[in-house]
């Protein structure tokens, strides 16, 4: 965003520049050269971005078999789920399964990179659909999750790439807006940074696009932005944390463990009980939640475990819940407080941590913060493009007048 109308007049050329006026310039400096920079990441982010906002919503109106009305039966248990796999997938392992009302059961196996989907009827076990991967190979939302995420390069170079392009997307977010505001307010100010003129030249309607539509779509794209680099920088995501904290140090992950020394003995009968038996310990405690998350464990691993999210909003993740438990003897493991707490018992620092992706998607507003986040950030994809359009009109505006002198200058010859 940018505002010509603050642009020093002049009368007031030669003199010596206050703070406001140095200020702008800074501004304008830094929004010019870090858009020009981060240009074509931003518009790749921003699509890709808009694009997976409404990810599950497309895929169930594109598999309308993965509809499932919600019944007055219990959902079929873990066991249930491990004896169909055997059958389709004999030798594989199942990697973890979504229960979600009014869906299929989403079971995948043989794990993420290759691995295989299998959609069960909730209620009965019946298979649905089967969609079988190779190795690398991904479903087209996957695709653009990457592209988001690291631009499709490998991992180490693609995340800090958009990482840091994000980074300079917030700051040309603030300098826009001191660009964009009016030195000051009248009705024609008010016109000009709140209307577009769509009856206007090109040059004009395209500037307003940038100006008008980039204020529009500030706060929006800047609170994508600032949750988007909780996921890949770990300074900010320590710096926001000890901010919205009260200067806590945000707590480290802890992979939890199953104690390998109980794995000779048999304390259960098979996978199918234990994971039964730790379905229904978690089901017991949240019997109204519309959706689970449950991990099974590699059994080539002593050391791995048992884990289940309950997710007690539908459509939302921020309030969700973790329970994980010891593969062989089934204790419950704990050593992340931040998750392994009800959002009801966090303190503010954590309830903001615990909201950072719905408030990235817009989903802590439910369809309508959905829809929030998909304009703004198709508006942000626009940006750089308008932004562009605008600094090279510029450039030919400056030419033209030497070509013109050098013109009358031939004709007199």
């Amino acid at each position: 965003m940018q505002n010509n109308r603050n642009a020093p007049s002049k009368k007031t050329a030669g003199k010596k520049p206050n703070s406001r006026s140095l200020f702008y310039r800074i501004s304008a400096w830094l929004h010019l050269w870090l858009g020009l920079v981060s240009g074509i990441i931003v518009v790749i982010i921003c699509i890709t971005g808009c694009i997976y906002v409404f990810n599950e919503e497309i895929t169930g109106w594109m598999e309308p078999d993965s509809n499932v009305p919600v019944q007055a039966q219990a959902l079929i248990p873990p066991s249930k789920i491990l004896e169909v796999a055997g059958k389709e997938y004999p030798g594989k392992q199942v990697g973890y399964v979504l229960y979600k009302e009014g869906k299929a059961i989403e079971a995948n196996i043989g794990g993420r990179r290759g691995g295989s989907t299998l959609k069960l009827n909730p209620y009965t076990g019946e298979v649905i659909s089967k969609v079988n991967r190779k190795e690398g190979e991904t479903s087209f939302f996957r695709w653009v999750l990457n592209g988001h995420r690291f631009l499709w390069l490998p991992f180490k170079i693609g995340r800090p790439i958009i990482n840091y392009s994000t980074l300079i997307c917030v700051i040309t977010l603030i300098s826009g807006m001191v660009l964009w505001w009016p030195k000051k307010w009248n009705k024609n100010t008010r016109n000009q940074s709140f209307k577009i003129k769509w009856g206007a030249s090109f040059k004009r309607v395209n500037y307003d696009l940038h100006n008008v539509l980039g204020f529009y779509a500030l706060l929006v794209l800047f609170a994508i932005g600032v949750t988007g680099m909780v996921y890949g920088l770990q300074w900010w995501s320590k710096s926001l944390y000890w901010a919205t904290s009260g200067g806590k140090t945000l707590p480290e992950f802890v992979e939890l463990k199953s104690d390998s020394t109980q794995a000779g003995i048999k304390h259960f009968d098979n996978l199918g009980q234990k994971m039964d038996m730790a379905w229904h310990t978690t089901v017991g405690k949240h019997p109204d939640a519309p959706g689970f998350y449950v991990a099974f464990p590699d059994t080539t691993k002593a050391t791995a475990a048992i884990s289940v999210i309950v997710y007690p909003s539908k459509g939302q993740y921020y309030n969700n819940q973790r329970y994980a438990f010891d593969q062989h003897t089934l204790q419950p493991l704990t050593g992340n407080k931040l998750y392994e707490q009800s959002f009801a018992e966090a303190d503010f620092g954590a309830k903001v941590r615990r909201m950072n992706y719905d408030i990235h998607v817009g989903s802590i507003l439910g369809l309508p913060g959905k829809f929030m986040a998909f304009f703004a950030s198709l508006i942000g994809a626009t940006l750089p493009i308008t932004g562009f359009i605008i600094w090279w009109g510029k450039g030919r505006k400056k030419k033209a007048p030497a070509t013109a002198k050098k013109a009358v200058q031939t004709a007199a010859v």
